[in-house]
């Protein structure tokens, strides 16, 4: 079961979601941005993401730079944005057992079936 971190509004979401289903994988699907994620869960995820608290968030949205928000701002606080602002979480993004994967491109996601 691959959980899928979706925003219904975002043609990429959209796509993953729609490959994900037309590739044969069981699908859970949380609309993250009615049910944030918390702290420990963002945790989570990054470390199976294996990046950087800032890779896994969207830079370039108005919220972003109306919190004071930059690349060089450390990433428990980063991670706290993203927990109360979901919208700063880059999307798709698909948690399967020990493993995520971002969906940009939506191809990316493939790589948990």
């Amino acid at each position: 079961m691959i959980s899928y971190w979706h925003n219904p509004r975002c043609s990429k979401s959209r796509a993953g979601l729609a490959l994900l289903e037309e590739n044969g994988a069981q699908v859970d699907v949380r609309k993250y941005l009615e049910d944030a994620p918390s702290i420990d869960e963002l945790r989570t995820v990054l470390g199976k993401l294996g990046v950087n608290a800032i890779d896994m968030m969207r830079t370039g949205e108005k919220q972003f730079k109306e919190l004071g928000l930059t690349k060089a701002t450390p990433a428990d606080e980063l991670i706290t944005a993203m927990a109360e602002n979901p919208i700063l979480i880059e999307r798709p993004l698909a948690i399967a057992g020990d493993k995520a994967a971002i969906g940009r491109p939506p191809e990316n996601l493939l790589t948990l079936i």
